[in-house]
């Protein structure tokens, strides 16, 4: 134990730490050397954060994580297009033909009804309706047919796959929290993302890549800042964060070796340093120092792993050319879906596609115009392409921004120029494949897009009904973290059984 004397003032944050880092190394001993097995198990709840699940025993955690999944699974993995910045769901999904006689009327009071606006509208004098210039076309799926924007026609020829919802709602009304709340189910920085969540609960299918992948695509017009916590793992171990793969010659920064080590070198360094983290680890009993052992093991199978998985020249011309002409561009949108499918081919649980630039204050329709089109034929393609390979039965896919857009213009109006403020009360999303329903539509909303009038669904039923298709009760996954119990879902969620096969 440690010599240093330790004050004993528990409201110094240096001398807790010092006392629990004392702990740590006295009951590993004991564990080690007296106890055995089952004392690491009973003891290790003291040491640290331990995985748990909601209403369980931490001697039990163990023998739950190894029952994953709960229930059988209709998903193995989940895409999710993350188009950051808030689509418009009026200019995109949402038809609403009888707003074109409302042209520059004021949104009525009591559609408003005091929601609380940003700083970027709350100072207009008016808030005129602004109907979208864009004409919108019917496509077959299982119902009466869907209207989707002529803006997306190459996703409409898919609509007989894709469930649309039309009632999501959020509590945040900017793009930071908006975006945290959607990845993490808080809007509060610090939780694990739901790709983090996924790995932790099921694991890898592929020890040669990681679990969680993440890729970004810059877009068009006004982007907002996007931060790797987004794909972190919070409170998680580390090696459940995300790995993001870069566009070009180092798709995984540091991955190659230096000139002048050949891989035999790498192999034997690495090897020196699992000994000197085995030894660091016996002292500290610190859970990261296992993670760092097992992302440097991953890091140097992923140096023969990456290569094979950037390099497209195994794909036919015709499917390259499904993708659409931007497919041989590094980090375009079209080269990310190619990639996400080579992915779930290969195993990853959790892929993860940024699209920048649907931040459309101003100039919505020239923008809007450019970003559909970067996205509409790869995404397509994405879906034909699972379904072709019958991959898209245990496949989620997800397409969602952080909050929709108001009916009403921010700025000047103009028939063919107006802009949208940001309006968490109701936007489109949609889900494909993985046991959901194809060709649906799913909630309603009002005469303006602006309130839902059927079948709301928020973040947390999103995120459980997704749970769910991967074989997860979403109340069950929890991490016990400061003495409380965490979950992707916190106390909210409910599975929106509607929307299952």
């Amino acid at each position: 134990m440690s010599q240093r004397p330790i004050n004993e003032n528990p409201a110094d944050p240096l001398e807790a730490y010092l006392r629990n880092l004392t702990r740590r190394r006295f009951f590993g001993s004991m564990a080690g050397g007296l106890l055995g097995g089952l004392g690491t198990t009973a003891l290790g709840s003291l040491i640290g954060d331990r995985p748990a699940f909601a209403g369980t025993r931490v001697s039990e955690v163990d023998e739950i994580l190894a029952s994953l999944p709960h229930h059988a699974p209709k998903a193995k993995r989940v895409i999710y297009m993350h188009m950051e910045g808030a689509p418009s769901q009026l200019d995109l999904f949402d038809y609403k033909p009888n707003l074109h006689d409302r042209f520059d009327e004021d949104l009525p009071d009591s559609i408003r009804d005091g929601q609380r606006i940003t700083t970027m509208t709350s100072g207009q004098a008016r808030f005129p309706v602004a109907p979208t210039m864009f004409k919108f076309d019917r496509y077959e799926n299982n119902e009466d047919g869907v209207m989707l924007s002529e803006i997306l026609p190459y996703t409409g020829k898919m609509a007989k796959d894709i469930c649309f919802i039309r009632s999501m709602h959020t509590s945040a009304i900017n793009h930071e929290p908006g975006i945290t709340f959607f990845q993490t189910g808080s809007e509060i920085p610090g939780r694990p993302c739901f790709g983090s969540w996924m790995s932790y609960g099921l694991g890898s299918m592929n020890s040669d890549l990681p679990t969680f992948v993440v890729m970004i695509t810059q877009g068009i017009g006004n982007m907002q800042a996007l931060s790797a916590r987004f794909w972190g793992s919070g409170f998680l171990p580390s090696e459940h964060q995300g790995c993001k793969l870069r566009a070009g010659r180092d798709a995984v920064l540091h991955l190659r070796d230096p000139d002048g080590v050949s891989r035999e070198d790498r192999r034997r360094m690495l090897d020196l340093a699992a000994k000197m983290n085995e030894e660091e680890f016996a002292e500290s009993l610190d859970p990261e120092v296992q993670a760092r052992i097992a992302q440097y093991e991953m890091a140097y199978r992923m140096q023969m792993s990456v290569p094979e998985l950037t390099d497209i020249s195994d794909e036919s011309e015709a499917t390259l050319e499904m993708y659409g002409p931007d497919v041989r561009t590094p980090g375009s949108f079209a080269a990310n879906c190619l990639q996400a499918r080579r992915l779930s081919e290969r195993g990853v649980r959790f892929i993860q596609l940024y699209m920048r630039g649907w931040d459309q204050h101003g100039n919505l329709p020239s923008e809007i115009r450019a970003q559909a089109k970067a996205v509409d034929q790869p995404q397509a393609a994405l879906l034909a392409d699972l379904k072709q390979r019958g991959m898209l039965d245990d496949t989620l896919v997800l397409w969602a921004g952080e909050f929709g857009r108001t009916v009403y213009s921010q700025g000047t109006l103009q028939r063919e120029n107006y802009g949208r403020d940001h309006h968490p009360r109701c936007f489109t999303v949609w889900l494909a494949g993985g046991g959901v329903k194809p060709g649906i539509s799913y909630g309603k909303t009002d005469d303006f897009s602006y309130n839902i009038v059927e079948n709301p669904v928020e973040v947390h039923d999103l995120h459980a009904t997704m749970l769910n298709q991967l074989g997860i009760d979403h109340e069950r996954l929890a991490y016990r973290h400061q003495g409380r119990d965490y979950r992707l879902t916190d106390v909210h969620g409910k599975v929106v059984k509607d929307i299952l096969t």
